[in-house]
Formats: structure tokens, C-alpha cells, sequence
């Protein structure tokens, strides 16, 4: 599914639980909307939902009403550069991994001042599994879980075949072009939507290397991941060429200690004729069991 399909798919989509508007998260010029879908229980787990690079929030609606169906508050973003975030990603808008991981504290302290008594998991699909893993290494103390749905490492060895040299190659490339044109114009190319070139320089250097090393961070998340403790919930996707379980296997390895549970959405299990790294999101009425499943399993072991 290219970039034009997932913004038509996201203008289409119906079912908008989360239509209440939490607040704001300022950040220099950045500001990015908060909403939320509330349950009538102001106890019921809150899952903040952390969206792929290039894709608007508005593209999860169908997957935020499983999800509510199950009983969880469900609480939406657009991250920067994104959507309804403010300002786009353009020549001299300046962000990387490590603005978009401080979001998620803003984010946070949004839920916390509506949902005070809530449980918080973070569910991340691609991209935004990664912000979400990288978040609760360095701040351990504000989730209970992380969930990462169709969301690995970019590294190129952990690709099969000849998609090794084809992602090395093609990442570097497009951090190449970030900084000679002063920003990833993915709209105009298929791939990732328009991204800030530090964003594109975090991502390439991650799928050159393996590590995560940031730009303007003096967080060594390399040693921050080991010591992840919360429990992790890894979902593949039939079909995901972006995301093959060898990639998801290879994110989740860093947080080595966590207690990890996995499983792999296939096609008879959604119901879908066809999933991948995107159609998930239209055809996730089970996988959203799966997460309300995960979520009750952990509050239990919290309880006991």
C-alpha cells in the first residue's frame, strides 16, 4: 500500500471514537492535539497510540473503535510533522527521534491529569513502536507496557535476502536527499510523507548500524534498552515486507529482559483476504482482543 492509498484510507475512515480533544503539547513552535475516546469507567486502561512515519492519526479510527470495543480508552496523536500537527516538516523544522520521544511526556502528563487512576500502555505501529519502546527506556516509571504492532528495527542485516542491500542502500539514499534538500519530501515520492532531514538521519543511521544513536541526545538508549523491565507485547503481520518478523525480533532483543509476549496476526486469524504493514489497521478486531488480553494479563501479575 503506498502513501497516497494510506491518505485516501485515512479520509475515508469512519467510526471516530476519538473525537474528545484532551489538550495540547507545546514544544517551541511545535504543537501537536491530544484526543482521546473515554471509557465510562475512568479506571479502564488507557492505550496511547503512537502512529507509523508519514501516516495521520485519523488512519487508525477503525482500529481506536476495536479497541474502545474492548474497553479501553484509546488515546490518539499527531506526531510532528504530521496531520494536524503544527508546523509541517519543511527546509529549517528541525526534529529527530529524541523531540518526538519528549512528545510522549507531554502526551503523558495529558492522560495522567484526565485518566488519574488508569493503568498507561503505549501501542506503537512501526515507527512509533520504536518511539514507544525508546520512551519507556527512559522513562520506565510513567507506562505498564509497551505493545508494538508491525514495528522493528530498520536495521538492514536483520532484512532477508536481497532486502538487506536494497533497504542499506535505499535509507541512505533518502537521508542523503534530506540533507540537500533540506527535509524528506516523501509525499511527492511514495514513502514516509514529508519528514524533518534530523528525523531521516536518526532512521538511516539506526538501519545502518543496528543501534540507536540520536541526534541530540546524550541518552545511550543501547544501555537504557537493556534494562527495560516492562512487559512487551510483539505483533507481526502476514504479509508485512516492511516489518518481517525478523525485524520485529530484532527491536524487541534489545530489551532482552523484558518479559515479551508474541504472537504473529495472520490473514484467517483478521478475517482479511489481505493484511501488511498497513491493511492491519482496517481489519484488527481481533488483534485488538489480543491487546485487551496482554493488558489484563499484565494488570493481574501487577496485582498479585
Amino acid at each position: 500500500m503506498d502513501e497516497q492509498t494510506v491518505e485516501n484510507n485515512a479520509e475515508n475512515a469512519s467510526g471516530d471514537q476519538a473525537s474528545l480533544v484532551l489538550g495540547q503539547v507545546s514544544a517551541g513552535a511545535h504543537r501537536l492535539t491530544v484526543r482521546a475516546a473515554k471509557q465510562d469507567d475512568p479506571g479502564s486502561p488507557v492505550v496511547v497510540l503512537l502512529p507509523a512515519m508519514g501516516v495521520p492519526a485519523r488512519y487508525y479510527r477503525p482500529f481506536v473503535a476495536d479497541l474502545h470495543a474492548q474497553g479501553l480508552a484509546v488515546v490518539t496523536f499527531d506526531v510532528r510533522g504530521q496531520g494536524e500537527s503544527k508546523p509541517s516538516a519543511a527546509r529549517g523544522v528541525r526534529f529527530g527521534y529524541q523531540s518526538m520521544i519528549d512528545d510522549v511526556d507531554g502526551v503523558l502528563d495529558l492522560v495522567d491529569a484526565a485518566f488519574p487512576p488508569a493503568p498507561r500502555f503505549l501501542l506503537g505501529h512501526s515507527l512509533g513502536g520504536q518511539i514507544a519502546l525508546l520512551y519507556a527506556a527512559r522513562r520506565p516509571d510513567r507506562v505498564q507496557g509497551v505493545a508494538l504492532v508491525a514495528s522493528g528495527s530498520v536495521w538492514f542485516g536483520s532484512f532477508p535476502g536481497m532486502y538487506k542491500f536494497r533497504t542499506l542502500f535505499g535509507t541512505q539514499l533518502v537521508a542523503a536527499a534530506s540533507a540537500l534538500l533540506g527535509y524528506w519530501p516523501g509525499h511527492r515520492f511514495g514513502f514516509g510523507g514529508r519528514q524533518a532531514t534530523d528525523l531521516m538521519h536518526d532512521w538511516a543511521r539506526q538501519a545502518r548500524t543496528g543501534r540507536y544513536r540520536l541526534n541530540g541526545s546524550t541518552t545511550d538508549y543501547e544501555a537504557a534498552l537493556r534494562e527495560v523491565r516492562q512487559p512487551l507485547l510483539t505483533v507481526s503481520i502476514a504479509g508485512d515486507r516492511l516489518a518481517p518478523k525478523s525485524l520485529v525480533d530484532h527491536l524487541a532483543a534489545k530489551a532482552g529482559r523484558a518479559k515479551r509476549t508474541d504472537k504473529h496476526y495472520t490473514r484467517a486469524a483478521s478475517g482479511a483476504k489481505n493484511l501488511g504493514h498497513f491493511n492491519w489497521v482496517r481489519n484488527g478486531g481481533e488483534l485488538s482482543r489480543w491487546v485487551r488480553d496482554w493488558i489484563a494479563a499484565v494488570d493481574s501479575s501487577v496485582q498479585a
